[in-house]
C-alpha cells in the first residue's frame, strides 16, 4: 500500500512519516510538499504538492491507495478551498482511503473560532466525497510551549488567559504515533477520534517545566481582552488573535474532552512529564 502524507516539510508531517518508517518499509511512503528540497532528509519518495495548485496533487497522487491531509495553516478563509483541492484530486487519483488532521476546540465562540469551522467544514466535504475517511482532532501540541522554554526562564512566568481551564495537552510525536497506526490499520473507517492527552491547567504545566527542567516558573493569569492585546502586539492582528483565541477557549474548557487517543493509536498517550523529558532529550 502506497501511503502519502502531505506537509511533509513541516512538523507533524514529518512525525507522521517517521512514526510510519517505524512501522512499515520506506518505500511504501511518499511525502509531498509544496518544496521538496526542504523534506529531502526523510529517506522516502517527495513529491510536488501546493495545496493552491489542485493539478500538483493530480499527479502527486498517482498510484497511492492513502492519503493523510494535514490541515493548512493559512487564513481560514483559504483553507476550506486548498483542502477541497487535494480531496478532487485524490478522487481523481482514485485514493482509496483518506485521513485528515483536525482540531479539538469549539467553532463559534473564541477568537480562534474560525479556524476550528473551517475544519469542521473540511470534515464534512471529506465525508461527503466517497472515499473512506478518518477524522482526527488534534488537541493542543505541547511543542510550542517547550520551544518558548528559555523565555519562560527568562521571565520565571508562563503568562497568559488560560485560567483554571484544563488542556489535554499531545505532542507531534503522539500524533504522529497515532496516525501512522490509523493509516496502516483496518477498523477506523468514519471514526472521529479526539487525539488528546493528559488534562492539565496552565498551573500544572508549570509545575511539571519545573519538575523535569528544574526550574521555579509559575503561572500568571490574565484576562482574555489583555491577553490578546498583548499578543497582537507581538505578534500582529492575524497570529495575535488567534493564539489568544485559542488560549480563551482553554480557559472556556474547549480543550478538555474525553480522549480517544488509545483507540487510534492502540496505546496509551504518554504523560505530560514524559512528554517534556522526551522533548528534552
Amino acid at each position: 500500500m502506497k501511503i502519502a502524507v502531505t506537509a511533509a516539510s513541516g512538523g507533524l508531517g514529518t512525525a507522521i512519516i517517521k512514526s510510519l518508517m517505524e512501522k512499515t518499509s520506506e518505500e511504501n511512503i511518499i511525502g509531498i510538499a509544496r518544496t521538496p528540497s526542504k523534506a529531502g532528509n526523510l529517506g522516502v519518495e517527495i513529491r510536488t504538492g501546493d495545496y493552491d495548485k489542485k493539478e500538483t496533487f493530480e499527479t502527486a497522487l498517482q498510484g497511492c491507495d492513502a492519503l493523510l491531509i494535514v490541515s493548512s495553516n493559512t487564513a481560514p478563509e483559504y483553507r476550506i478551498g486548498q483542502h477541497r483541492n487535494i480531496i478532487e484530486a485524490a478522487k481523481h487519483c482514485g485514493v482509496d482511503k483518506l485521513v485528515y488532521t483536525s482540531i479539538l476546540g469549539n467553532p463559534e465562540k473564541t477568537a480562534f473560532s474560525p479556524v476550528i469551522g473551517s475544519n469542521r467544514q473540511t470534515e464534512k466535504d471529506i465525508a461527503a466525497s466517497g472515499i473512506s475517511f478518518t477524522i482526527g482532532r488534534n488537541s493542543l501540541y505541547i511543542d510550542p510551549d517547550l520551544e518558548y522554554i528559555e523565555h519562560y526562564k527568562k521571565e520565571g512566568k508562563i503568562s497568559n488567559c488560560g485560567g483554571e481551564g484544563k488542556c489535554t495537552y499531545t505532542s507531534r510525536d503522539e500524533l504522529g504515533a497515532a496516525y501512522a497506526n490509523i493509516l496502516l490499520n483496518d477498523g477506523h473507517e468514519g471514526k472521529t477520534y479526539n487525539l488528546a492527552g493528559p488534562a492539565i491547567s496552565q498551573q500544572e504545566l508549570a509545575e511539571a517545566l519545573n519538575r523535569v527542567y528544574g526550574t521555579n516558573i509559575v503561572f500568571e493569569n490574565m484576562s482574555v481582552a489583555d491577553y490578546i492585546k498583548e499578543r497582537k502586539a507581538a505578534l500582529g492582528e492575524f497570529l495575535g488573535t488567534i493564539i489568544g483565541g485559542i488560549y480563551e477557549g482553554i480557559r472556556n474548557g474547549a480543550f478538555d474532552v474525553p480522549s480517544d487517543f488509545e483507540k487510534a493509536a492502540n496505546r496509551k498517550h504518554i504523560s505530560i512529564d514524559d512528554m517534556i523529558a522526551s522533548y528534552k532529550a
